[in-house]
């Protein structure tokens, strides 16, 4: 019930403070309201501004991060690469022991 009562003085102290603004506002109708219009256009310039440096911004951001994806792939290829020939290597090498060590035993070559 407090809650109640709360309310409606918060719209009354709302009322007389528009009333005692508009009573000693230092400018006339006119002006005030151009003050505001000519305040609300800067504002809206400076959004604008802000807008288009925040889009630029984010835009190279985007392309470093995309470089940077790239440059990662292409060293991940690369070092799949290598292990693939480092394997094949390996692999050449084993055939060639095994093969050895079969001519050494028998004393013919496998195949």
């Amino acid at each position: 019930m407090d809650e109640d009562k709360r309310i409606p003085y918060f719209f009354l102290g709302v009322g007389i403070g528009v009333a005692v603004g508009i009573l000693f506002a230092p400018k006339s109708g006119e002006e005030t309201r151009t003050l505001i219009r000519s305040k609300a256009d800067e504002s809206k310039d400076y959004l604008k501004r802000k807008s288009e440096e925040s889009k630029d911004f984010l835009k190279r951001k985007s392309e470093d991060l995309r470089e940077q994806a790239v440059e990662a792939v292409d060293k991940g290829k690369s070092a799949l690469q290598r292990q693939k020939e480092q394997l094949a290597a390996a692999v050449d090498a084993g055939k060639q022991a095994y093969r050895e060590s079969i001519k050494e035993e028998t004393g013919f070559a496998a195949d």
